[in-house]
């Protein structure tokens, strides 16, 4: 028998994010075809975020753990996960640990049973100290991943040498090979496989990329001949440009190669039509297939990223500027010691090209974050930042301000926000702004809007409504493998 390839659905929570600014969705669109998608035999879906959740609530002025909940619902068969890259929620600032296990514990209360973590410092110890807490409170199926990036640092040795060192973390069900920028090739993911196998042991191994300059389909082909056995994809509008590959094609490109897989294509097909028809509706953009561009392989950021930076100088009215600031990323990059270009540093590392660019100086202008960022928030650079740069930042005046940064804890949260709300709404108060959770709170006595479009019938739900409007025909029988359906007409 050829090797069956499992699949995660990316197209709430990735697909939304690398195409739609993650704000495209809202729950009644997600809750129209969640039964749908629960019918096609996706292992899992890459469900939401904190950020996800705030984008709920600042932009919809929904409830994010409803959304949770009332999909989960309509989803029994396929479980919900979420991705985290480490001790936040929500919020830059850093969380506590009983911050972060409640977060834990409220997810999986809710309904996800699935957690992927992807350390933008690809620290093994942080990824197993996050895995063991998941675990702890009550999520089902822990996965870690590894971001891949290329630099001076990025080798394929690194990612051996961190695959390795997860290999006895007993929290981790599966193992990932996490490609946000698009960038594996077909001879890295054929080198690299070997590494994370070995890592992964008896475990299974997924392979997450994008389609940012055309590759993906052909790494994800490699991938799986090399070894990999659960591919990452997305539906329709959701899916190509900058998001993961499109699910169909994808199966399509396992059976011609000699795979198998589980999906149930034409309930596939339905849910891209589904994401289409939101497109249309919506006025957003769908994925389109990239051309191959080789400039990515210089500044490495993201799509989302790369579109992002150009509408913010269009907004600032300087789009001249776009090629320079794309060059001066990948000077940033180096000076802050080649972190990976993922949320949050890939802001970060933008922005700062994007001022040094404008101001005419370099580094004369600098966020908090990037402040916090030399400071070590966000874990050891792989490499050790430029001295200089990092002298002159850390000279700034709001550096012994964020030095001493206290993260967010529980701590008099219940004598703040009051001893009636749900630790849910808790949760969001602690690390949202007041008046963007009251709207939300306010919200709650409105009328649910419809969802912006409805998926089609399903095909046997059609059938039988035709058969219902013949009376000449008092018996239908349907055979479809072991399956049977049976409809007489009542007498």
């Amino acid at each position: 028998m050829s090797r069956l390839i499992e699949f995660i659905d990316t197209s709430t929570r990735d697909g939304n994010q690398s195409l739609w600014s993650a704000t495209g969705l809202t729950t009644p669109d997600v809750l129209a075809i969640a039964p749908t998608i629960d019918r096609v035999g996706y292992h899992a879906l890459d469900f939401t975020s904190s950020t996800h959740m705030a984008v709920s609530v600042r932009f919809h002025r929904e409830d994010p753990w409803e959304r949770i909940r009332l999909v989960s619902e309509a989803m029994p068969n396929t479980p919900l996960g979420m991705i985290t890259t480490g001790m936040r929620f929500i919020s830059w600032v850093p969380a506590d640990e009983g911050v972060i296990r409640l977060a834990l514990r409220l997810v999986a209360r809710n309904g996800l049973r699935r957690l992927q973590i992807a350390d933008p410092s690809n620290d093994p110890e942080r990824l197993k100290r996050l895995a063991a807490m998941a675990r702890a409170e009550g999520l089902e199926e822990v996965v870690i991943g590894l971001t891949y990036s290329i630099s001076e640092v990025h080798t394929h040795a690194y990612y051996a040498e961190r695959a390795a060192a997860l290999s006895d973390c007993a929290e981790m069900d599966r193992l990932y090979l996490k490609d946000p920028g698009g960038l594996l090739t077909v001879d890295a993911v054929r080198e690299l496989a070997p590494h994370f196998l070995a890592a992964a042991g008896a475990r299974t191994v997924e392979l997450h990329s994008h389609c940012t300059i055309g590759l993906a389909p052909q790494v994800y082909l490699e991938g799986v001949r090399a070894g990999f056995q659960v591919l990452h994809t997305a539906s329709g509008a959701l899916s190509r440009g900058t998001s993961q590959p499109e699910a169909i094609s994808t199966a399509r490109n396992l059976e011609a190669a000699g795979f198998s897989h589980p999906l149930d294509l034409e309930a596939q097909e339905l849910v891209s039509k589904h994401f289409h028809e939101l497109a249309r509706v919506k006025g957003l953009q769908p994925g389109a297939p990239r051309e191959f561009d080789a400039a990515y392989y210089r500044h490495q950021l993201p799509g989302g990223m790369v579109t992002t930076t150009r509408r913010m100088l269009e907004e600032l009215r300087r789009p001249e500027l776009f090629d320079q600031v794309l060059d001066e990323v990948t000077r940033v990059r180096a000076e802050m010691g080649y972190p990976i270009l993922v949320t949050p540093v890939s802001q970060f590392v933008a922005s700062q090209a994007a001022r040094n660019v404008i101001d005419g100086e370099r580094w004369a202008n600098v966020s908090d974050e990037t402040v916090r960022y030399f400071l070590g928030h966000y874990g050891d650079p792989a490499a050790p930042v430029d001295p200089a740069v990092a002298e002159r930042v850390l000279a700034r005046p709001q550096s012994g301000k964020l030095r001493d940064l206290k993260p967010i804890t529980l701590d008099g949260a219940r004598e703040r926000f009051g001893r009636r709300i749900s630790e849910e709404e808790l949760l969001l108060r602690l690390t949202m702004p007041q008046e963007q959770v009251d709207a939300m709170v306010g919200a709650k006595s409105t009328p649910r809007p419809a969802p912006a479009a409805r998926p089609g019938r399903d095909p046997l739900v059609t059938l039988l409504r035709e058969l219902s409007r013949r009376p000449s025909i008092s018996r239908f029988s349907l055979v479809k493998g072991d399956e049977t359906v049976v409809w007489s007409r009542a007498s």
